[in-house]
Formats: structure tokens, sequence, C-alpha cells
């Protein structure tokens, strides 16, 4: 799969989040949102990532953008991550890793000398007809939902 860039229209979905609720792109249609992929709930990175985008919710909306994350948890784990931390986003579980490949975020990864396949951290900002506005790539979770912000209100 080739590397989704700015220009791209957002390949859809429509997936089982926490909470029983469905996610689906043409949901978030017609103001921008940020979808971010991470690798796993309840891991350091991606519990540091969920808290801040959960921390700032409100300014996101207060920007028009909702906030989506995808990993290839099961919904009951969603809830499980959600409940312990308190999160205030919707989480979608790709179980399939469907959307996971159609982003090209399925990747192989390495550790400790050892080779793997997982999901690379990526996160995007889709705008309100559907077309990724910015792409953040390996992303590292100091500063970045503050970057990704500045990004959505610049869109304004």
């Amino acid at each position: 799969m080739a590397e989704l860039r700015a220009g791209d229209t957002a390949p859809d979905f429509d997936l089982p989040g926490n909470g029983g609720a469905r996610l689906t792109l043409r949901q978030f249609r017609g103001h921008p949102f940020v979808l971010y992929f991470y690798p796993k709930d309840d891991t350091q990175g991606c519990t540091a990532e969920a808290v801040s985008f959960s921390e700032h919710k409100e300014a996101f909306a207060a920007a028009g953008a909702s906030i989506v994350g995808i990993s290839p948890d099961s919904p009951k784990r969603h809830d499980n991550f959600v409940k312990k931390y308190a999160l205030g986003i919707p989480l979608a579980a790709d179980e399939e890793k469907s959307v996971i490949s159609a982003y090209g975020l399925w990747k192989e990864k390495s550790m400790y000398g050892r080779s793997y396949m997982g999901v690379e951290r990526t996160t995007f900002l889709i705008d309100a007809e559907g077309v990724i506005s910015r792409v953040w790539n390996k992303v590292k979770v100091k500063g970045h939902v503050e970057e990704v912000l500045e990004a959505v209100q610049a869109l304004k």
C-alpha cells in the first residue's frame, strides 16, 4: 500500500468502537477531524497519547474538530482502556487490520534486533470533505497533540 499524503482522499472506514458505538468516516463529514492510529491500548506511549488527546478534546471541539483513535485492540479492551484512564475520545477497534492496512500503517518494525509487524503511530488531519490535510508519520508523543491542535486551528 502506498503511503497516504496530504491531498489524498481518506480511505473509508466502519468499525466497532468503545461503548458499543460504530465509528465511520461518513459521520465525521462536514467538519475536520483527527484520526490517529496507535499500536496498543494501555502501553506507555499509547496511554500518554490518548490521555493528551482527551485533555485537549474541548480545544479541538472549539476549533470544530473531532478526534478518533484506531488500534487493532478489541472493543472490550478499548472499553477497559477508556474506563481506566477516563478517556473522553472514541476509540475504534480494527482487529482485522483492514483500515490500518488501507491507511498503509501495518508495517514491519524492529525492537531489540527482532522484526515484527505492527502499527506505525501516525496521525491524519482530515478536512470536512474527507481529504487528508496533513499527515504526521512515526509520531513522537511529547508535544504531538499540541502540534495537531495548532494545525486544526489553522484550518479556519
